[in-house]
């Protein structure tokens, strides 16, 4: 193997390492602590860094030790359904029939919300990128392919657009995020459905997609591939530096994520938590950034340990709290509302413990 050839593996390497350090750092933590309660979950990689800073703080605040496995939101749901998790986490509302298959039933709360940008590497492109519906719906659906396409060209005049083909990075494993950004998608446009594409956590992507697990894999593909694009949670971005694109949202305003936009997007609630996704689909509001997802944790609503379960509401219901919900802005979340956080203190009063 040539000098180019290793320094480039290296460099890589080193990318997925600091991208996935706050996601290894879950399954490291401590099993148990002082009080000899030990809680498990898994699921979704989405909040997998706010996860990390919630379970180090709640230990040291109330002796719970609590693991977390960002193995993705479709594997999170298998394990919840299953039992072999004291919670499971996802970026997609429990569905119905899922909810039927646990034993006394399962609890789904909203816990934090957050924006999925689209991510790039286009070096000396000289300025912000922005991107039209149409275009960003084409891009993934692969009806626009080139970097130098007219459509590109006339949203971003000045800019160094490249004349290559774009790369698409997208997740290769069972995801919520891929299910709430394919949601959008399918929303903005009918050139999605057009394509013959679907809506869900897993997606025939068009074309020679590079594929990769986890917020924190799809990021670092980014990273080290020249002229590609991708989707991933905004704090994974932001952790790699990366540029992330400015969209066109339904009112037709061109926004850039931002915690603001973000919260514009969160406008359009519901009164029932089960409804929440519906409500961010394609949002309304003038400057709103067009694409947001909640993230959920499940809870079984008769828990078989009681300790555990107790444990779980608990540590749910301070994530839900002042200190919870602050570290999700620090992290680049978005903070639930007042309304939001008391949906999701009403399913936590249904639990039996």
């Amino acid at each position: 193997m040539d000098a180019s050839r290793r320094a480039v593996l290296a460099g890589g390497a080193a990318v997925l390492a600091a991208v996935a350090a706050p996601v290894a750092a879950l399954a490291q933590q401590p099993a148990a602590g002082p009080t000899g309660v030990a809680i498990a979950g898994a699921g979704a990689t989405f909040p997998a860094p706010l996860y990390a800073k919630w379970i180090a703080a709640y230990k040291a605040e109330r002796g719970v030790g609590v693991s977390y496995q960002a193995v993705g939101s479709g594997e999170g749901v298998k394990r919840f359904l299953a039992g072999t998790v004291d919670f499971g986490a996802s970026d997609e509302v429990l569905s119905a029939a899922d909810a039927a298959k646990v034993p006394g039933g399962a609890v789904a709360v909203p816990i934090t919300a957050g924006m999925i940008v689209l991510a790039y590497n286009l070096p000396n492109l000289g300025g912000a990128l922005k991107l039209p519906r149409d275009v960003y719906v084409g891009i993934f659906a692969g009806t626009v392919t080139r970097w130098d396409d007219p459509r590109i060209k006339a949203a971003n005049p000045g800019l160094a657009l490249p004349a290559r083909d774009i790369a698409l990075v997208a997740r290769r494993d069972s995801s919520g995020t891929t299910a709430a950004f394919t949601r959008h998608l399918a929303a903005a446009d009918p050139a999605w459905r057009n394509a013959g594409l679907v809506a869900g956590k897993m997606v025939a992507w068009p074309g020679r997609a590079m594929l990769a697990a986890g917020n924190e894999g799809v990021a670092a593909r980014i990273k080290m591939s020249e002229g590609a694009i991708g989707y991933v949670e905004y704090g994974f971005a932001r952790r790699l530096g990366l540029p992330v694109a400015a969209l066109q949202n339904r009112s037709g305003s061109v926004v850039a994520p931002s915690a603001e936009a973000a919260q514009l997007a969160l406008a359009a609630r519901s009164d029932k938590a089960g409804e929440l996704e519906a409500s961010v689909i394609d949002p309304t509001a003038a400057n709103a950034y067009p694409i947001v997802s909640y993230s959920w944790l499940f809870l079984y609503r008769d828990p078989r340990d009681a300790a555990k379960g107790r444990a779980v509401r608990d540590f749910v219901a301070w994530g839900l709290g002042p200190q919870g919900q602050a570290l999700a802005r620090e992290l680049g979340y978005v903070p639930l509302t007042a309304d939001i956080v008391s949906l999701g203190r009403e399913a936590l009063g249904t639990l039996s413990q």
